[in-house]
């Protein structure tokens, strides 16, 4: 199989049909593609190798039962954005709202690790093939370094990972019969169906929380232009192909776009946004926000009267075990300040507890399922700076002191400028925060203060009743 670019500056674009000729070889020829195909196109690449593998070596035999369309039950595809746990639990109170209105509605979810475990334990269905995606949380743990992590360009050395866990999501789409597809944040679903729109075979609906990759101050102009640059491309698609998002839902409010543009010659991003996204409000896991009894819900989770707990989380991902320290190693001056200080250290999933030092007054555990309701319970908390944690704190009105990553834009921008209009916990810098101030910041939050504005309740039912109108 030969393949050649009709646009290719460096290869001849008589070479590629001469080669193919002499060697009795299948041509390919690509209008309006440069050099390296391959690299530029990958989706059409893989797709034109796997199917000459299959006219040489023999086509697969198709399945032997075929069930007409009419009489299959409703069937989605929810792929769930692995970076972090968030996206995980606000998709649970998504789908259990969308089932409410669909009954008979299957999901099957193409998700990994530690997504996976949240789903598991809330009893939905993981489809087999969640198995063979390529970890996009290892990669960031990989990228990352003492509090630091550049999202943006994590994510442009993600390519490989992200046309991967593409093409086992085409392979996966293509067999399933599904009606509808589901993407949190599933940003290489959305990128490489707009750059391959003939592929889309269901109805698709994209959901995020943030729109427009910004520059940090640390990247300087070339990342202003870079962000620019991959923001102009996504305009672009969806200019296009406007066909290819049956509905886009911004997880929040108009007023939790952030007031930037997405670069030079572009426009302001949110009124972009008000113009191509429907918005469902915040949306919250099943059991976040204040509970009715708070006192109760202490004493089932173990926290005496007595005692004032101070929660310490950093997330699914894996970065944040050097924050998780810092605030360990502030104990000993925090309970000095407030002596019935309990402290506990969720570790999530991925960072080993043997990693993290202890003390007097610190637990240090790992994964906790239903991590919301130990935020609503607590009494102040300590947290990364991730959207969900910070959103969960908000709305069980809980005072919190967030570090957000250096260098994270989305933690920087789109998280902060949230945070701050629903007048929600307390910005540090982990450089210049030494455990004497963490100390001090802790008994401070615990002296009480105004508390955040109402955070929405109803964001899940919301989204769900946008999702139901496309099956």
């Amino acid at each position: 199989l030969v393949t050649q670019g009709d646009e290719d500056l460096l290869v001849p674009g008589d070479r590629g049909a001469k080669f193919a000729e002499l060697t009795g070889a299948e041509l390919l020829e690509l209008e309006g593609v440069g050099h390296c195909p391959h690299a530029r196109h990958p989706v059409a690449f893989n797709r034109a190798v796997r199917d000459f593998a299959e006219r040489a070596y023999g086509r697969i035999p198709p399945p032997p039962r075929w069930r007409r369309a009419i009489r299959r039950p409703k069937r989605a595809l929810y792929v769930s954005s692995p970076i972090g746990l968030g996206h995980a639990w606000r998709d649970v109170a998504i789908a259990r709202e969308l089932r409410a209105l669909e009954p008979e509605l299957e999901i099957d979810w193409l998700a990994q690790d530690p997504v996976t475990r949240v789903l598991a334990e809330c009893g939905e269905r993981i489809h087999p093939a969640s198995a063979m995606l390529a970890n996009e949380s290892r990669h960031m743990t990989a990228e990352s370094r003492e509090h630091e992590l550049n999202a943006f360009q994590a994510w442009r050395r993600m390519d490989e990972i992200l046309l991967a866990n593409f093409m086992l999501f085409h392979d996966v789409a293509g067999a399933g019969n599904y009606d509808l597809w589901i993407g949190d944040e599933a940003w290489e679903l959305d990128y490489y169906l707009h750059e391959n729109p003939e592929l889309k075979s269901a109805a698709y609906c994209f959901l995020t929380d943030f729109v427009g990759w910004l520059p940090t101050p640390e990247g300087g102009e070339a990342e202003a232009r870079l962000t620019a640059d991959y923001n102009a491309e996504m305009i672009e698609h969806i200019a296009r192909f406007p066909r290819v998002r049956d509905r886009a839902i911004f997880v929040g409010s108009p007023e939790d776009v952030v007031p930037h543009g997405f670069g030079a010659g572009l426009p302001p991003i949110r009124p972009w946004v008000e113009e191509h996204f429907d918005f469902s409000g915040y949306v919250l896991a099943p059991d976040a926000g204040p509970p009715p009894d708070r006192e109760a819900l202490r004493a089932e989770l173990g926290y005496r009267p007595d005692e004032r707990v101070c929660l310490v989380t950093v997330g699914g991902s894996g970065v944040g075990a050097d924050l998780l320290n810092r605030v360990i190693d502030a104990v000993p001056k925090a309970r000095r300040r407030v002596p019935d200080l309990r402290m506990i250290v969720v570790c999530g999933p991925r960072i080993e507890p043997d990693a993290l030092g202890g003390g007097d007054g610190v637990e240090v555990v790992r994964y906790v399922h239903g991590l919301s309701r130990h935020l609503a319970a607590c009494d102040v908390a300590v947290v990364q700076g991730g959207l969900t944690t910070c959103m969960e704190l908000a709305a069980a009105k809980r005072p919190f002191l967030y570090f957000p990553l250096r260098g994270h834009f989305e933690q920087n921008l789109h998280v902060r400028h949230r945070l701050e209009r629903y007048r929600a916990g307390r910005p540090m810098s982990f450089e210049s925060s030494t455990p004497e101030t963490i100390a001090e910041a802790i008994a401070d939050a615990l002296t009480g203060g105004a508390a955040p504005a109402d955070v929405e309740r109803d964001g899940a039912a919301r989204a769900a009743r946008l999702i139901a109108g496309l099956l």
